[in-house]
């Protein structure tokens, strides 16, 4: 048996030896993250579908101590004008949250990212609102948009009529956007910042030389090299519009968001389930809630996300590719060298 084909075997166990110590860390590492997303996530998925086929009180088992009553909870949550009220306000937040920030966001960004004194504090301080909790955030603004308010005092001062920005219906939506811009703004300008000091800085060097102008620079080559960045900050921002429901239930309360024209899902779902005492109408309410999120997911991915996962596949194909030609470049120019030797010992 020649040299070069005990190397090749030596090469190939080697290989399988490192897939099967890849597979075992790969199962180790991810079997607790698996464990505790089933625990926490699937599994109470199927119990609030479970519990959304009885009238429940919420004690004991549903089988027991309430009344099954099939599809009823899910026909009667799809025929009620409070819940189509609901999402129609939902997805105003989503569509208008991606509206007024993303371009928010990158304007700030792109100011943020030149050089110039005192930048780190004022990116400090547009993050801050962010790491804030909502309650405080929530418990603030509710007491400065109070018809006899902090807001509405400044604006008498200055001579401007006040307004009733939480409970008015044509005001309040505004109000909730306006609040929720303020506070998650900080986060999508922090991701913009950081996809920008990605771009090498030879591309707007380059375009200089050709006499661009700072505005066709940013158009040219920041925001498509900056799309990525910005379809992840959109997908982030979805799914927190979809859930949003602490800022609305601090400010608006209990039963004042349904009338004002700012309740969502989630808070429809409090309100009818929890407040409501009916456990099984509420687990009915979550698990429409979470399948209307999952297929927006999963049409957001399929439609948009698809592009910069199919590129990450495609590079870590031809590396691959490149790998294998390097092994058989190697491969071969061992070969002729132990022919070399062969000859020369011949």
């Amino acid at each position: 048996m020649s040299r070069t084909t005990k190397m090749d075997r030596r090469r190939r166990g080697s290989s399988m030896s490192d897939k099967r110590r890849k597979g075992i860390e790969i199962t180790i590492l991810s079997a607790p993250a698996l464990i505790m997303f089933l625990g926490f996530v699937i599994l109470p998925v199927f119990m609030a579908a479970y519990y959304g086929f009885y009238r429940w009180k919420g004690y004991g088992s549903p089988s027991i101590n309430g009344e099954f009553i099939g599809f009823d909870n899910y026909k009667m949550i799809l025929t009620d004008p409070n819940f189509q009220q609901a999402v129609g306000h939902t997805m105003f937040v989503v569509v208008m949250s991606l509206v007024i920030q993303g371009p928010l966001a990158i304007l700030f960004a792109l100011l943020l990212n030149q050089k110039f004194k005192g930048r780190a504090i004022i990116r400090t301080l547009i993050f801050v609102p962010y790491v804030v909790s909502e309650v405080i955030v929530g418990t603030g603004w509710s007491l400065m948009l109070q018809s006899a308010g902090a807001v509405n005092a400044l604006l008498e001062k200055i001579g401007l009529s006040g307004a009733d920005w939480i409970s008015d219906p044509h005001i309040a939506i505004w109000t909730l956007m306006f609040i929720i811009t303020w506070k998650y703004i900080g986060f999508a300008v922090i991701l913009m910042i950081a996809g920008m000091q990605a771009i090498p800085e030879e591309l707007y060097e380059a375009a200089k030389v050709d006499g661009a102008s700072f505005w066709q620079m940013q158009w040219r080559i920041t925001l498509p090299l900056l799309a990525p960045t910005i379809r992840i900050w959109a997908f982030l921002s979805i799914i927190g519009s979809l859930q949003l429901f602490d800022l609305v239930y601090i400010v608006w309360g209990q039963y004042v968001s349904s009338t004002a024209g700012t309740s969502t899902m989630a808070t429809y779902m409090v309100r009818e389930g929890r407040l409501a005492n009916n456990y099984g109408y509420g687990s009915a309410v979550a698990v429409v809630i979470f399948i209307i999120s999952l297929v927006i997911s999963l049409a957001y991915q399929r439609f948009i996300l698809n592009r910069d996962l199919e590129g990450a596949i495609t590079d870590e194909k031809d590396a691959k590719r490149r790998e294998k030609r390097a092994q058989k470049e190697a491969a071969k120019l061992a070969r002729k060298g132990h022919a070399v030797v062969a000859k020369e010992v011949a």
